[in-house]
């Protein structure tokens, strides 16, 4: 006799931390303009900051071809290979940036970059620069990426002290940007995540007001993302804002 076939239901999935998010951007106290750019997704999955290097002219078109390439992303695709179609969209952008950087009279154009995807619980992120991300976690903040300056390469030479690095005279000489280069080095981590944990994105002008302490009370006192980005930048402008200033708080709630 041959047995009945039987159907099988798998179970269900560990569900996985559902991340919100808002992001904010700021010309700043001093700046004529903004050079920076954000991404933010309603989705949940695709979130960038860019900083212009407006010592090098057009920052803001830097800024903003990144963003837009990051942006053209397909989500199907950033949920199947993250950090693979994050590298491929920033080479794609670099490539851009110095065609118009030609086009412009040949000058020196280029953005700082941290962009981040949220699939199946980690964060996947891609950078360049001193643009950075942080993970605060049970009252822990923990930075996530690594400066790309001359400064920290002092630094992990034992040259100086981490201390030192702020004051340097060097401190936000870059040796990565978007556009820097027709070589585009991009850095990578991933992170798996638990529901509470928040995620921040930020140009070096937040970092350059608020200290880490501030940037976790922002973060574990905040309600909402958005709240949180509102008093990061309030923060920010009333420590004077010398620089273009831009957050992005995304904050992983229950699946």
């Amino acid at each position: 006799m041959t047995a009945a076939p039987v159907t099988r239901v798998p179970p269900d999935p560990v569900a996985a931390p559902r991340p919100e998010g808002a992001g904010l951007t700021h010309r700043g106290r001093v700046r004529a303009r903004n050079e920076d750019a954000i991404l933010t997704d309603p989705g949940g999955l695709l979130w960038a900051v860019a900083d212009g290097m407006g010592g090098h002219g057009h920052g803001d078109v830097a800024s903003e071809i990144v963003v837009d390439c990051l942006a053209a992303i397909p989500d199907a695709d950033a949920l199947a290979a993250p950090l693979p179609i994050l590298l491929a969209a920033l080479l794609r952008a670099n490539a851009l940036v110095r065609a118009r950087a030609r086009d412009l009279g040949g000058g020196a154009m280029g953005a700082t970059v941290v962009a981040l995807v949220v699939a199946r619980a980690v964060a996947h992120l891609a950078w360049a620069g001193d643009s950075r991300g942080y993970l605060l976690r049970a009252g822990r903040l923990r930075l996530l990426t690594r400066d790309h300056t001359v400064v920290q390469d002092m630094v992990e030479a034992g040259e100086i002290l981490p201390d030192q690095a702020a004051l340097h005279p060097e401190s936000h000489v870059v040796t990565r940007a978007v556009g820097g280069a027709d070589d585009l080095d991009v850095e990578t981590a991933e992170e798996p995540l638990l529901p509470g944990d928040w995620l921040l994105l930020c140009s070096d002008g937040l970092t350059l007001c608020l200290d880490d302490g501030r940037l976790l009370l922002a973060l574990a006192e905040s309600p909402s993302p958005e709240e949180a980005c509102r008093r990061l930048l309030v923060e920010a402008l009333e420590a004077g804002a010398p620089d273009n200033v831009s957050a992005i708080a995304v904050r992983l709630g229950a699946p």
